[in-house]
């Protein structure tokens, strides 16, 4: 089975928020204006092609209000998996997002890529329950689909999953293993430790 072809879209401002502009708009909004509001999520959006569920995907995040930020073909960047991930993962890992999704043919790759980056949960999802399970559980911080297998229907489910679960506090302790192996394997770096996560962490930007 043949990969279908990838199509660039124009390049547009980074942030847009989707109550402000257009979908595939030119968008007149600076990075800041957009970071400014603190109630909405903001997301970090990224593959390595264009494909008609990337957009129904960015569709979606702009319909729940939450500011999209694009990366690599998405951007009308030609980018590698790793390359897209990388972005996606240090954009969310700096604070400059609060959560990333992120596509490849399979999903396996840009989990695995954005995994390496510190602070960076990822999780590739192929149904609701998995989606659910992540961040409720995992505190996962970057949602991974797959291309080849994901229909809008289950991009849906899984994406309504995913931004409907709240964080179980009963796992805080699990997360904070996992945090503390994060900053284990990369102490000889000198890079910064990730935060640890409270039992009562809020989800920001819900709806």
């Amino acid at each position: 089975m043949l990969r279908p072809l990838r199509q660039r879209p124009e390049r547009n401002t980074v942030w847009h928020k989707s109550f402000a502009l257009p979908y595939n708009g030119r968008g007149t909004s600076s990075l800041t204006d957009a970071l400014a509001s603190d109630s909405t999520l903001r997301i970090a959006l990224g593959s390595d092609e264009r494909s008609h569920l990337t957009d129904f995907v960015e569709q979606y995040l702009r319909r729940r209000g939450f500011n999209v930020c694009r990366f690599g073909p998405l951007n009308g960047e030609a980018q590698p998996w790793p390359d897209v991930a990388a972005a996606v993962a240090e954009c969310v890992a700096s604070g400059a997002a609060d959560e990333g999704v992120l596509f490849c043919w399979t999903g396996t790759g840009v989990s695995i890529a954005a995994n390496k980056v510190p602070g960076i949960r990822a999780a590739l999802c192929g149904d609701a329950e998995t989606a659910r399970g992540a961040k409720a559980w995992n505190q996962a911080n970057v949602l991974c689909l797959s291309l080849r297998s994901t229909s809008e229907t289950i991009a849906t489910e899984v994406l309504d999953a995913w931004f409907s679960a709240s964080s179980d506090p009963s796992e805080a302790e699990n997360v904070n293993k996992v945090i503390q192996l994060d900053e284990r394997y990369r102490g000889a770096t000198g890079e910064e430790p990730a935060p640890a996560v409270s039992p009562s962490r809020g989800e920001k930007g819900r709806n």
